[in-house]
């Protein structure tokens, strides 16, 4: 029989099948249930881990940049946040596919090591005499390619969770993904106490500093990682109904295995959720990306103000998205992951229209030539600039406002800060529901077959995602505006709903399709 205590990630989400009951004892045993549960947990510290081990460093990349290769300027900062992206865009579906076939513990060890001797390439880019910043490039992929292992930590628990436990064990998962890139930059900030200087261990040339000692926390939280996955993990599998399955992953035999059940997946189903998904992150990295140019044209905010206030905006966001991947596991009883994700999306379709700006106020406008401090120009890598920008480099500002080289900042009226603040709420909310319902949607669609490739492109395409939505933000906000830009944004998410109402009869689990289980 399972354990009498039953948690949140454990409710029930269809029916009454809960620990203790005559039909749970018959499916599972407790030592079974028990060590599913501790598998899936130490997933969730994996994705804790590794969101840490990508945001510890994200504040600090330029500034350390410029030090090691005076060459580097902003369009090659754009390659190298781009490369954890790419990276993570190949490697999810090869480790999809290898955790498909072979036990899955074999591609987490494999790429968390990957990462781990990432990270101490990063902390070593210093040392060669020249071509310093394709190390740091090469450093920061490999980052990223290690990180493809999301598809694995994905594919494991939708498998090893039936369906009443899915929407739960993916909000969890989300959530602890979300404090991991919320607490990273929290991390990097007591570095910056160290100091660029820090301290040398000649014998080894390693040089411990603001820089370097995050990615080194980072190294050393991947070992943890491998030792916990190795003494803890086993491997589970199981039907929609949370009986065990038959799996080339088992290392270890049971007397009440099944076979999967037969029957061909909706491909219309998968495809569709590819796209949706895709446009969610595309969304949200879009928005990530603009608000610092955003908030410093039509604010006048310096590079100081913006990097504090933005700072402060972004991670309330992040706690706010916490709340919300609570929620969603307590409003999915009742209404379901398909009108979870239609009202997400909605919500997101509001949070965009209110920051179409309107009225008869304008921005303040730079009428100084110098170089603009504000927005990007032509690069990703120059939008990105502000972010890295030290405020002690220039305690002389400059000029602030919406930059003269932009022609939209003489007729488009300003956005005013409620109204941004007020869409950015909305946003954060949005953005929650639909990433996790989506993820949900798609396992549920997949079934009790392995998922490992399916993740795998499905993580692919939230890589290409947030690879594609600061790249067309910034051409279509600089050349364009505010105006243009948030209606184009605004015509895609409407193009989405579309989209869902079309295959939403068909967003429907496995064996509710087949007939299983009643939905």
């Amino acid at each position: 029989m399972a354990s009498p205590g039953i948690d949140t990630e454990q409710e029930p989400l269809l029916g009454d099948r809960t620990p203790g009951s005559r039909e749970w004892d018959i499916i599972e045993t407790e030592e079974h249930y028990k060590s599913r549960w501790i598998s899936i947990r130490i997933l969730y510290l994996t994705m804790f881990f590794s969101s840490v081990g990508f945001s510890i460093v994200i504040m600090s990349i330029w500034p350390y940049l410029q030090k090691i290769d005076q060459t580097a300027d902003a369009s090659f900062l754009g390659w190298v946040i781009a490369s954890f992206s790419l990276g993570q865009m190949v490697a999810s579906p090869v480790f999809g596919l290898w955790s498909n076939y072979r036990p899955r513990k074999e591609p987490l060890i494999v790429s968390i090591f990957i990462s781990v001797m990432a990270n101490c390439l990063y902390a070593y880019v210093h040392v060669p005499a020249s071509h310093n910043k394709y190390y740091m490039l090469v450093a920061r992929g490999l980052v990223g390619f290690g990180a493809g292992n999301v598809a694995v930590v994905r594919s494991y628990i939708a498998g090893a969770t039936s369906l009443q436990e899915r929407i739960s064990s993916m909000a969890n998962t989300s959530a602890c993904q979300a404090l991991g890139f919320i607490l990273g930059p929290v991390f990097q900030t007591c570095f910056a106490l160290i100091g660029e200087k820090g301290v040398t261990w000649d014998a080894i040339k390693l040089q411990i500093n603001m820089y370097t000692a995050p990615v080194l926390l980072g190294a050393f939280l991947g070992v943890l990682n491998i030792i916990l996955i190795l003494t803890l993990l086993r491997e589970h599998r199981v039907d929609d109904s949370g009986r065990q399955c038959k799996n080339v992953n088992f290392e270890e035999a049971s007397t009440d295995e099944v076979q999967f059940p037969q029957g061909n997946i909706d491909q219309v189903a998968v495809l569709a959720t590819n796209v949706l998904f895709f446009v969610v992150l595309f969304i949200f990295a879009l928005f990530e990306t603009i608000v610092t140019p955003l908030t410093m044209d039509m604010y006048a905010w310096t590079r100081e103000q913006a990097v504090l206030y933005d700072g402060i905006i972004l991670a309330a966001l992040g706690v706010e998205a916490i709340l919300i991947f609570m929620g969603v596991k307590l409003l999915s009883k009742k209404i379901g992951e398909r009108a979870i994700l239609l009202g997400g999306l909605i919500v997101v379709w509001v949070g965009f229209f209110i920051l179409l700006p309107w009225g008869n106020q304008f921005p303040k406008i730079q009428w100084e030539e110098l170089h603009n401090n504000s927005i990007p120009n032509t690069t990703f890598g120059e939008i990105i600039i502000t972010l890295w920008k030290s405020p002690r480099e220039d305690r002389n500002e400059g000029p602030t406002g919406c930059p003269i080289e932009q022609a939209w900042c003489f007729y488009t009226p300003m956005i005013h800060l409620a109204q941004f603040l007020t869409a950015a709420m909305l946003i954060g909310v949005g953005y929650p529901s639909c990433n996790v319902t989506s993820y949900t949607l798609y396992s549920k669609v997949l079934g009790p077959k392995p998922q490992g490739v399916y993740m795998g492109w499905l993580t692919a395409s939230g890589s290409a995602a947030r690879i594609l939505g600061p790249v067309f933000i910034s051409q279509v906000y600089t050349s364009w505006g505010p105006r243009w830009a948030f209606s184009l944004v605004c015509g895609i998410v409407v193009l989405t709903i579309m989209l869902l109402g079309v295959v939403y009869r068909r967003l429907v689990p496995f064996s509710v399709r087949h007939g299983r289980i009643q939905e």
